[in-house]
């Protein structure tokens, strides 16, 4: 670390440990019971002072007026077995009612863990799914269940999916909007389409209230880490009531130069109760992001030496800006107890720009860094579309049976504009004292080509009571999407059509009301890249196919105090992409990948003041039969585990309100080994990191937050590159810092 940054970093920890005395010295009520100041109580509506009927979309987990327990009562909601969920089926089944593995995290819990992004809420809080990228892929890939990136694990925002362009999503990213994040693990393009053979992340938003809310946060940390925060929400009349967030984040950071970022999140909604049994919801979502223009750091002799572990080797003017707009009008109508009808018509629009030199490698033989990939690209994307489902309670042939099905349609427009045919001259630098310079000027972009994708999409899902305590559940997809693509430099066009079929068979058996058991048989598809920006070279190819089988059980025991869920599982992924053995420069699709895996999660309330929250994901994946293209010769990854897949994933967190008004929490997350190339050569170590958090309750309606991340400043690698089996850089983590936030409710 440089001199100058050491001294930066020095006077943010100074400045935050002088403000926590401060503020901890700001009187308590004594005998005030403490608030929960955010908290979102599932209670059907009850209390919250919403109309009658109101629809399932107004209440959830973050949607109660406050309450005021004590902080041990307060703390995170545990597994949220009994909670309703349309991300693992529109059937508004409970985790518990569900045959497949749904991870639940309440808004409530992330923000007191102190994640402020997507990524690290999913990756520190869900079971088995871990988070990498760079950013090229906007808010970065998922990993789950021996599968990675944005094309295996779906990113869904209010159930809709975002269809990834060129690789890279960038909403949603910010999570004090977030009302739940839920995590399904295995295949679901039952529900959602091609893409999700890993499974899905569904951002569920916060939703008008009826009765009035506001909460405001405030936070300081090292590296002039700067966050402000308000959620305003209550009724404009009796059938009228509005949503408005507003969040804020920046930082100096902690690489240098050009390690600084900034972005802002500003959502506003109004929910209409026209009549009991009708509301309308109108919804807009704006993510702008400046994130820090860093692409990793070069690795010597296989390391990352501590004297360049803050270096920035990105040229001085280097841009990252993405802007994204999502407007939503969500209709829901119950016209009786026993149907309920929902509508969602969209529009998204994302605009993104990078200007960046990407790729380090360090050369031994002249001691610099080779700086190559001198890239520009414009993004423009527009998704419009229309969701509309339906869901039936009734009797069949004297059995009791719920039945949903309906229709997906949208449209998404993609403009790519990029320096690709640009003749670069690599540049060199030293490791320590270079000067950054400059992104060439004969280097700017031009637009490069265009895409026009329509999709069409039926689905089905159905539950049927066998007996009491035994129920069979189905569900089936369709999709048919179209791909027009103009090259925008040749005038070169072609079009292509894919058709996918996705279902599902289960069986869940409740030997009690607190415990199921169930078997599960899935099928996927993925796309061979990302679809909407599918090249002419892989236009010949078809959707890869998987298959899952699972079985599992989850339940509640001694009183609610302990939620658990167990869950095994193999999943095989045909068609990958492959080179033709003795022809190694002709592709052909018969490769296959498949993992086999358990899954376990515990949330346990051993005594008063305490609350343990475990979960721990082990598998075993490979490439069963993979050939690439490796300098003209076939080389078989056979038998290899996947890039950037670990093996083993665990999660741990620890509460314990130790004293009045006091609440103190430590969290473990530990991501096995994971590799850079295909030949697992190129390894990235696993690591274990460790965060902890004090809470003080200073008034019923306010919290002052103390947090560290990495207690240990344990270096490591979130992603990485390699050429020729070699790793060439890392992009690592956060170090060791510290921020403090004070949260009030009125």
């Amino acid at each position: 670390m440089s001199p100058s940054h050491r001294r930066a970093r020095g006077r943010s920890l100074l400045l935050v440990a002088t403000a926590l005395p401060l503020a901890l010295s700001a009187p308590a009520r004594a005998q005030e019971p403490l608030t929960r100041l955010d908290e979102i109580a599932v209670q059907g509506g009850a209390g919250l002072g919403l109309p009658p009927n109101a629809p399932a979309d107004a209440v959830g987990t973050d949607s109660a007026a406050l309450r005021t327990p004590s902080l041990t009562q307060s703390s995170p909601v545990g597994l949220n077995l009994r909670t309703p969920s349309r991300s693992a089926s529109r059937l508004g089944l409970t985790p518990l009612e569900t045959p497949a593995s749904l991870d639940i995290i309440s808004g409530e819990t992330i923000r007191l863990r102190g994640q402020t992004s997507v990524l690290e809420a999913v990756s520190q809080n869900g079971t088995g799914i871990t988070a990498f990228g760079s950013p090229g892929s906007g808010i970065g890939f998922f990993t789950a269940r021996g599968f990675a990136g944005q094309n295996s694990i779906q990113t869904l925002f209010d159930g809709t999916r975002l269809y990834v362009g060129a690789n890279t999503v960038t909403f949603p990213f910010d999570t004090w909007n977030v009302e739940r994040i839920e995590v399904l693990r295995g295949p679901a393009s039952v529900l959602y389409g091609d893409g999700a053979i890993g499974g899905i992340v569904n951002v569920v938003s916060k939703k008008p209230l009826f009765t009035p809310l506001n909460v405001a946060r405030f936070a300081l940390g090292e590296d002039g880490i700067a966050r402000a925060a308000i959620d305003s929400t209550g009724p404009i009349g009796e059938s009228l009531a509005y949503r408005l967030n507003v969040s804020g984040n920046r930082a100096d950071g902690w690489i240098t130069p050009e390690g600084d970022f900034r972005n802002l999140a500003v959502s506003g909604a109004l929910t209409l109760q026209a009549n009991p049994d009708l509301a309308f919801t109108l919804s807009h979502d704006l993510g702008y992001q400046e994130p820090a223009r860093y692409w990793g750091t070069p690795l010597v002799n296989g390391r990352v030496p501590d004297s360049i572990r803050f270096n920035n080797y990105n040229v001085r003017d280097s841009k990252i800006a993405w802007t994204d707009n999502w407007t939503q009008l969500r209709t829901e109508w119950t016209p009786s107890a026993d149907v309920t009808v929902r509508n969602t018509a969209y529009r998204l629009q994302s605009r993104r720009h990078w200007r960046d030199v990407e790729q380090y490698r360090f050369n031994p033989a002249t001691g610099l860094v080779d700086r190559s990939d001198y890239l520009e690209i414009y993004h423009s994307q527009e998704q419009v579309g229309n969701r509309f489902d339906a869901t039936f309670r009734h009797s069949l042939f004297g059995f009791a049976n719920t039945f949903s099905a309906g229709f997906d349609v949208n449209h998404v427009s993609f403009r790519h504009t990029n320096n690709f045919t640009f003749t670069e001259t690599p540049t060199s630098v030293p490791l320590n004292g270079y000067d950054p310079g400059f992104f060439p000027p004969g280097g700017r972009a031009s637009p490069a080509y265009a895409t026009r994708t329509s999709q069409a999409s039926v689905f089905a899902e159905d539950r049927l009571f066998l007996t009491d305590r035994l129920s069979f559940l189905s569900g089936v997809r369709f999709d048919a999407p179209r791909l027009h693509r103009e090259d925008l430099r040749s005038g070169a066009t072609f079009e292509r059509s894919f058709r996918a079929l996705g279902y599902r068979f289960a069986l869940l058996y409740e030997p009690t009301p607190d415990t199921s058991i169930y078997a599960q048989y899935a099928t996927a598809t993925d796309p061979v890249n990302s679809l909407i920006t599918l090249s002419q070279s892989l236009a010949g190819f078809e959707l890869s196919t998987g298959r899952q089988v699972e079985v599992g059980a989850k339940g509640l025991a001694f009183g609610g105090t302990v939620e658990w869920t167990l869950a095994g599982y193999r999943i095989v992924k045909d068609n990958l992409i492959s080179a033709v053995p003795g022809q190694p420069t002709v592709s052909t699709q018969v490769g296959q990948q498949s993992s086999l895996g358990a899954e376990a999660a515990l949330s346990w309330l051993p005594a008063p003041g305490w609350r343990i929250d475990a979960n721990l994901a082990l598998l075993h994946a490979q490439y069963d039969d993979f050939t690439q293209n490796v300098g003209g010769i076939a080389v078989s990854y056979a038998g290899k585990q996947p890039v950037d897949v670990p093996e083993q994933v665990a999660n741990l967190w620890v509460n314990w309100a130790f004293a009045r008004d006091w609440e103190g929490r430590i969290g473990l997350q530990y991501v096995g080994e994971v590799f850079s190339d295909f030949g697992n050569t190129a390894r990235r170590p696993a690591y274990t990191l460790v965060n902890l958090g004090l809470d003080h309750q200073v008034t019923a309606g306010s919290r002052l937050s103390l947090r560290v991340f990495n207690l240990f400043d344990k270096t490591y690698a979130v992603d990485g590159s390699a050429v020729n089996g070699v790793g060439t850089a890392w992009l690592l983590g956060r170090p060791r810092s510290l921020e403090v936030a004070y949260t009030v409710a009125w």
